[in-house]
């Protein structure tokens, strides 16, 4: 009876042992560029909640991000910073194409604006959209073609001159090719851009996220530098989801929806407002409401039609973007 009983567990653990052992415990998150910071504390405490558990980073400009990913980056999750390159993967069998249905908020956990950082003091007198466009101010930014930042930056600018000159094409095109005159260096990601104006010493302006401006005057002291908000700009939502091809060939579908669903939770969310994001969570938000000067925000439906507008009508090869970007 002893041999039998022995046998029979023996025989159990060959079924149950390797079925454990599979169980998913890594995830990557494939993310944009100056998210590194945000996304070392997320992970750091959904691991506590899931312990054993990996998350792995991958940062860059998320349509570089995009491509990577369609050319073999197995990312089991994205958390963006524009659509289009969620999209982007939706129509190549990636995504669900009804990806924006999967989590609240369109799936956009949390939101932030094109915003200003300046040297201390503000030694230019920097202070709106208008500013960018005179001879004796030196902007820094990303290459729009490259970085989902700063194509926000370049639809926030063309926003404001959109209003300031009461829709005149010839006027907006004018104001947005000399804001690109003005900047000395495009560097390829929101990170780069960063470091080109705060360690390289570099422009007068840098114009990034709310949230990242905010976060470099923390790590290099107001005595460095300072933010200065606008007197309007465009709303940026932070997309996410799941990466389906790549999360059933891992068997993570499960552990990539919990820790997305992650984000959205109040604890998720205090650490999102933590490194300076708008969050939706409403005792979260009257926590952090001191910390975030009002703005006046404007949307890409309202001013632009829509994504699939501007990806036609801006960024498509020929687009206007390519136009007034020229070959810089």
């Amino acid at each position: 009876m002893n041999r039998l009983l022995i046998l029979g567990t023996a025989l159990a653990a060959l079924f149950v042992t390797p079925a454990m052992a599979q169980q998913p415990t890594k995830l990557l998150n494939a993310s944009y560029d100056v998210a590194r910071e945000l996304f070392v504390s997320v992970n750091e405490a959904f691991v506590k909640q899931h312990p054993g558990v990996t998350v792995d980073q991958s940062h860059a400009g998320t349509s570089k991000q995009a491509r990577s990913i369609v050319e073999g980056l197995e990312a089991d999750v994205v958390t963006f910073n524009q659509s289009t390159d969620i999209d982007f993967l939706a129509k190549n069998g990636f995504v669900s194409k009804d990806w924006t249905k999967a989590f609240p908020n369109n799936a956009s956990p949390f939101y932030s604006f094109p915003s200003f950082l300046v040297r201390a003091g503000n030694p230019k007198n920097i202070k709106d959209w208008s500013d960018l466009a005179r001879d004796d101010v030196h902007a820094v930014f990303p290459n729009p073609k490259t970085s989902g930042n700063a194509r926000y930056t370049y639809l926030a600018a063309y926003a404001w001159a959109n209003e300031a000159y009461k829709g005149d094409q010839e006027k907006i095109e004018a104001y947005i090719t000399k804001i690109f005159d003005n900047v000395p260096v495009f560097d390829t990601g929101g990170r780069a851009a960063t470091t080109t104006f705060v360690e390289r010493e570099t422009g007068d302006v840098l114009i990034t996220f709310e949230a990242e401006t905010r976060g470099i005057v923390k790590q290099y002291g107001a005595d460095k530098v300072e933010g200065v908000i606008p007197s309007v700009s465009l709303l940026a939502e932070f997309p996410v989801a799941v990466v389906d091809k790549v999360a059933q060939k891992h068997g993570t579908e499960a552990l990539a929806k919990s820790y997305l669903d992650f984000l959205y939770t109040e604890e998720g969310q205090r650490i999102a407002a933590e490194f300076g994001h708008r969050v939706s969570n409403e005792k979260v938000a009257a926590e952090f409401k001191d910390q975030f000067p009002a703005i006046r925000l404007v949307n890409v439906d309202d001013v632009f039609g829509g994504w699939n507008k501007i990806q036609s009508e801006h960024f498509a090869s020929g687009g206007t973007l390519d136009k007034l970007y020229g070959s810089r």
